[in-house]
């Protein structure tokens, strides 16, 4: 048993604690469970890029349809641009946190009108680029922002790997913290905000 949909609530902030070997059906799971309840999904990968994001989604039978993606490591993996894609922002590389900012206001803006999830994958991925303060200061301009676009989000990390500084600063930032075991069996940790 994994996540389930009583787990999450409309406009609600998370943050999704999982073993590393289950991050990537975590995302898949999550992905459902948004699609499932109508929601229009904004992927931030920190972690994958779009292409491999795109194949793992395809091969669960996940439609991209209802789906957009920032890609902040395809450009910086094969050091230029990708053929532009309908569904897809690449942004030059997972430290530039201003175009990051600057592409997921975009995309919430432009889609003012539609339920919108960001789902964020992974806060783990960001720490190889950049220092737990800034990913600090990012997270907290994220979840103010969608906060005040009524947007829920969901922040996706490997558990016990975040260092006890930047856990205690994201839990702040968030309704609720999930930890996912080995099994899949999501417990809620702390329910922050009501």
């Amino acid at each position: 048993m994994a996540i389930t949909q009583a787990d999450l609530k409309d406009e609600g902030l998370y943050l999704i604690t999982a073993p590393a070997a289950r991050m990537r059906e975590e995302n898949i799971n999550l992905i459902r469970m948004l699609l499932l309840r109508d929601y229009y999904v904004l992927v931030v990968t920190v972690n994958l890029p779009y292409d491999i994001l795109k194949k793992n989604y395809a091969e669960k039978g996940i439609p991209m349809e209802k789906i957009f993606v920032v890609d902040t490591v395809t450009k910086y993996a094969i050091g230029h641009d990708h053929e532009p894609v309908l569904n897809c922002r690449f942004v030059g590389n997972p430290s530039d946190l201003t175009d990051l900012g600057i592409a997921i206001t975009g995309i919430l803006s432009s889609n003012k009108e539609k339920k919108i999830s960001l789902l964020f994958d992974s806060v783990n991925a960001m720490l190889i680029y950049i220092s737990s303060q800034n990913i600090t200061k990012f997270i907290h301009f994220v979840t103010n922002k969608l906060r005040l676009m009524k947007f829920s989000g969901i922040f996706l990390a490997v558990e016990k790997g975040l260092d006890p500084n930047l856990l205690l600063q994201l839990t702040t930032f968030v309704d609720r913290v999930i930890d996912v075991d080995e099994e899949g069996t999501g417990a809620v940790q702390s329910e922050l905000k009501e």
